[in-house]
């Protein structure tokens, strides 16, 4: 079943995507044991990095999105490629804080309202691209649409909500990114700001039925719209073995051969999925002597 959609006005000035990432985000709270509150805060954060690595331009290419405030939550972490499969991590699963004055998960007091947002795309060049701007409110939505519009200077709307449930399982989650292209006349400007201020909360509307598309509707009534994608997305972890062999080539060949030395067997645990890899002092020897083979010419 779809849970993503895309949709262009026909004017072409008005571009959104929405997804409902309920399925994502209790993979995600499976995996790494969250409180209520954390499983709110690192659900936003894969639900905004899954809708901008949507942006991407080439099916190579990827996004990183980190949120590190100087609330209890730590660093919040979440990768996407374009196709937005997503996965993530955190630094302290197991926050627990009160609920907010409005009598909801107080996302940010966990984030904190002093750090930042940071936005690092790989687009296979010589360089990443890294966008950085401070975080507004610690809720992560606004703190995205602040990045679009200082960073890369585009005027968008966003909205992120994660509903838990009493047996802490995340019950609905998703989010729109709504953005404006270059051109947009000031009738698109009043007709989007009228939709977002009346636009209930994307998990009321998720909870009452409606699919992404629905909402995205809901969003553009006033415009004709066609959509340009529908799929699914999902928390999907690509490590593996292989993987986690050239994370340890990269530690360098007198770390890795202390490692060899001091221990018989030496386990790596993967942050976004908790699978866990061991290597035997032999097989990290045998690590060392591949890395350190002379090429073999086959003139």
């Amino acid at each position: 079943m779809d849970n993503f959609v895309k949709l262009l006005s026909a004017n072409g000035f008005v571009h959104a995507m929405a997804l409902d990432s309920t399925a994502i985000c209790e993979q995600a709270r499976r995996i790494h044991d969250t409180t209520p509150v954390m499983s709110a805060a690192l659900g936003r954060t894969l639900t905004a990095a899954s809708l901008l690595g949507c942006r991407l331009k080439e099916a190579q290419h990827t996004l990183t999105l980190q949120i590190k405030g100087d609330g209890p939550a730590g660093l919040l972490l979440a990768v996407s490629d374009a196709a937005g499969q997503v996965r993530g991590a955190l630094h302290n699963p197991h926050v627990e804080l009160p609920l907010n004055a409005a009598g909801k998960l107080d996302v940010g007091g966990a984030v904190g309202r002093e750090g930042y947002v940071s936005v690092i795309k790989d687009l296979r060049l010589k360089e990443p691209y890294i966008g950085r701007t401070p975080i507004v409110s610690g809720e992560i939505a606004q703190d995205i649409t602040h990045y679009l519009a200082v960073s890369e200077q585009t005027p968008a709307a966003v909205a992120l909500g994660v509903l838990v449930d009493r047996d802490w399982s995340v019950r609905r989650a998703g989010g729109f990114l709504v953005e404006l292209l270059p051109g947009a006349d000031e009738e698109t400007v009043a007709a989007l700001e009228r939709a977002l201020a009346d636009i209930r909360p994307v998990t009321e509307l998720l909870e009452a039925g409606d699919t992404p598309e629905d909402i995205l509707r809901r969003l553009l009534a006033e415009f004709e719209v066609t959509v340009l994608e529908r799929g699914e997305k999902r928390y999907v972890c690509p490590c593996s073995k292989a993987r986690v062999e050239q994370v340890l080539l990269s530690l360098g060949h007198s770390e890795l051969a202390r490692l060899a030395a001091e221990q018989p067997v030496t386990e790596v645990g993967c942050q976004f999925c908790t699978n866990k890899y061991t290597f035997t002092d032999e097989e990290l020897r045998a690590l060392l002597h591949s890395a350190t083979e002379p090429a073999q010419d086959d003139d």
